[in-house]
């Protein structure tokens, strides 16, 4: 088979590497960046300290603080205003996956003729670009290494995925310190959407054998660890969950997301639910329906991620990824949809919609076992229970 792989030029990984961010832009010619993020972290230490280094090493930036959870094109139109109105030369997307997506969707907006719409999946953006350099503050989206960027249509309220060279980052600073002091819920959240990155790319149809590796060593990294890195704090946990969620990036960047993912961007448009939330809540359900057309992989995921182990014949090690998956929920605090404060009446109106959007993103004829709009409906339905 020939696989196509696309990664960042430069990734910077490990404890600190964000006070080297200075060697980073040089090395890719940037000289006045414009920093994109959000106006929770302009007021933090880590988005402070930041500056500093920039700083104090003579960099000129600007930033831009009006990125919005799910971005949506009026966030991403505002964002490139903001960057022709200034003499900037590249961009930095500093934050969390939102802050990241708005980031490469104002690259590939400052790049196109017009609506950056017709660019959406299966259009693939691979014009030359200004160079972007991102700087996660989660462990989770894996976006400062994918060549997808998510952006929701304000008028439709459909999530819209992007993907191609053209929203691949240039270089990568990843620094496991910068999530010391993220909130529980954020790091439970982004956490399960890495450990759902990795099992969506290792049971891929698209998958090949370089994503295969990249997803296998991200749930050896995140399996044992996530628990720890968001209720003991751990260190060493921590950074293990911040590098796998960089591979798991990697992996499903390379082999592409399934139908966990096109099920979970309409639960966010409609009903403002976190990424990885959606996920945590649909990744059971969704196993238990693709696991027969997969299940050696879905038995190695087990295996890998430490639910069941080298005794385990493929459907006891199916049943455990499972029970395994359920049980993480429960410890991470995942809400119900109902818990989330979703009104059962609306839910079920916006069900037919929420199937047809999953559908035309593209990403479950990527799933081992392909859903068609009904069984999507299902699926949905069966989460209220």
């Amino acid at each position: 088979m020939v696989a196509e792989i696309l990664t960042p030029s430069l990734i910077l990984f490990g404890e600190g590497s964000l006070a080297r961010s200075t060697e980073v832009l040089k090395k890719v010619g940037v000289s006045r960046p414009l920093i994109v993020t959000d106006r929770g972290l302009v007021k933090a230490p880590i988005f402070e300290a930041f500056k500093a280094v920039l700083t104090s090493s003579g960099v000129e930036f600007g930033v831009f603080s009006e990125t919005v959870p799910d971005p949506d094109m009026d966030a991403v139109e505002a964002g490139v205003n903001a960057f022709r109105a200034g003499n900037y030369d590249g961009l930095i997307g500093f934050g969390g996956g939102s802050a990241m997506d708005t980031a490469k969707a104002m690259n590939v907006w400052l790049h196109s003729d017009g609506d950056i719409r017709k660019w959406r999946v299966p259009a693939a953006p691979s014009m030359p670009v200004l160079p972007l350099i991102c700087v996660p503050t989660t462990a989770g989206t894996g976006s400062e290494v994918t060549r997808a960027t998510v952006i929701t249509d304000p008028v439709t309220h459909e999530k819209i995925l992007f993907m191609g060279l053209a929203c691949v980052p240039v270089a990568a600073i990843v620094d496991p310190d910068l999530t010391r002091e993220l909130p529980f819920r954020i790091a439970a959240d982004t956490g399960i959407d890495a450990l759902t990155h990795a099992i969506e790319a290792y049971v891929s149809r698209r998958r090949n054998p370089h994503s295969d590796a990249m997803a296998l060593d991200a749930m050896r990294l995140i399996g044992p660890n996530l628990i720890k890195a968001c209720v003991e704090r751990s260190d060493e946990a921590r950074a293990s969950v911040m590098l796998g969620a960089t591979h798991a990036g990697i992996a499903f960047s390379n082999a592409s997301v399934a139908l966990v993912h096109g099920m979970s961007r309409p639960l966010g448009s409609f009903f403002k639910m976190p990424h990885g939330m959606s996920n945590a809540v649909l990744l059971p359900s969704v196993t238990v329906f693709s696991a027969p057309a997969a299940l050696d992989r879905y038995a190695i995921c087990a295996r890998t991620i430490g639910f069941a182990d080298a005794s385990d014949n493929d459907e006891a090690a199916k049943d455990k990824l499972l029970q395994g998956l359920e049980s993480l929920n429960r410890e991470l605090k995942v809400p119900t949809l109902s818990e989330f404060g979703i009104s059962r009446e609306d839910y079920f109106e916006k069900i037919p919609t929420m199937a047809e959007q999953a559908v035309a993103s593209g990403s479950p004829n990527n799933n081992p076992r392909i859903a068609n709009v009904a069984e999507i409906s299902e699926l949905y339905a069966d989460l209220w229970s």
